[in-house]
């Protein structure tokens, strides 16, 4: 009798805390899969999730073994990858693309005892073992926007994206407001190329808009290097996201947007194992520290880097909201009233662009 009571608070705890029990009794590390939609030396997106991987194996060293897939399409496959780690032993899962979440639902719903991590993605169906993280990038971007303003001789800025989803949309309006907000008159041509990743329309797209009369180019892709590049070669400035290539473009660029996942993979690795963690979509601001304003290129003058950092600081202090009506969009609708902020279902519904964005939004 007794060894069946123990049996039963021991399966008890194992359906209240899978991940946590199963590791604790094990003895083992904690293994952890990480998918990637594009190579991990890329310069930009990818790369800076792999940094953020490193750092939470290093950090967390003898608790965690963690192990990555790159360039992995956001179609089934993603399913198959995930289901290979799963049987290799992983019991947390970081997708780290907008388009894995599909997969991710049919794979959740097999495993329960897995712990499923997707960002930047919303979803109406919930699952008991999957959690959303959502660091708004949007914030850094409209520093960025006012660093663009103050240089740009034309007035036209240009914007290239893969996809219009909503993180993306935000990005653009927060770009534009920034840039709005010292200089009004400052328009932003947008340009989607379908593609997180095409190396030859990133370029071309970039010449075209320098071609339009664009000094600044900006961009939010897998990785901002081919457009930098490229701007580079037509002595026209760049302002990347996802990674600071002031290194990389030295001479053109201006600033950006940039990652520090380590410390939020160990944030969340820590609830799983302590038993913390809970299935909720997070918001991560600015203050959070997951996504920073880059480095300021040598051309931008000191007063502007001034500006534009006092403009970031009051940001992540919360002193300043980005998206603060009134805002209209494009075609003169009022989307957010004056008193008002947008919330996060507001940005993670975004689908439409603020007054001063030109350009189809391709779907």
């Amino acid at each position: 009798m007794i060894i069946r009571i123990l049996l039963y608070l021991w399966l008890v705890l194992l359906m209240q805390n899978p991940v946590k029990a199963s590791n604790e009794l094990s003895g083992q590390p904690l293994k952890v899969g990480f998918l990637m939609g594009g190579p991990v030396t890329d310069f930009g997106w990818n790369q800076s999730h792999n940094d953020g991987r490193i750092y939470l194996e290093k950090h967390m060293a003898g608790k965690v073994k963690t192990t990555f897939a790159e360039s992995v399409p956001e179609s089934s496959e993603a399913g198959r990858v995930m289901e290979r780690m799963i049987a290799q032993g992983a019991k947390v899962i970081f997708a780290t693309s907008y388009g894995y979440l599909d997969s991710m639902l049919k794979v959740a719903a097999r495993h329960p005892d897995v712990v499923f991590m997707q960002i930047n993605r919303y979803s109406e169906q919930k699952r008991a073992n999957i959690g959303v993280y959502f660091p708004y990038y949007f914030e850094p971007l409209y520093s960025a926007g006012i660093v663009a303003a103050r240089v740009t001789k034309t007035h036209k800025l240009g914007f290239i994206v893969g996809h219009v989803v909503p993180n993306v949309l935000a990005g653009v309006n927060a770009f534009t407001l920034g840039a709005r907000s010292v200089n009004p008159g400052v328009k932003v041509n947008l340009v989607c190329t379908n593609s997180w990743n095409d190396p030859a329309t990133e370029a071309e797209a970039t010449k075209a808009l320098v071609e339009s009369g664009a000094d600044v180019i900006t961009s939010i892709l897998d990785s901002s290097l081919t457009v930098c590049n490229a701007a580079a070669k037509l002595s026209t400035y760049c302002i990347g996201a996802a990674y600071d290539l002031n290194k990389q473009v030295p001479k053109t660029w201006l600033t950006g947007q940039s990652w520090n996942y380590g410390p939020l993979y160990v944030r969340v690795v820590e609830q799983v194992i302590n038993g913390s963690w809970k299935p909720v979509t997070q918001y991560y601001t600015a203050k959070e520290g997951y996504a920073q304003l880059a480095s300021f290129g040598s051309t931008v003058p000191q007063a502007v880097r001034g500006e534009a950092a006092l403009a970031f600081k009051k940001i992540t202090t919360s002193k300043v909201a980005v998206f603060a009506g009134p805002i209209k969009d494009s075609s003169g609708k009022l989307r957010i009233p004056a008193g008002k902020t947008a919330d996060n279902h507001c940005i993670e519904q975004m689908n439409w662009v603020v007054s001063g964005v030109e350009g189809a939004l391709t779907k």
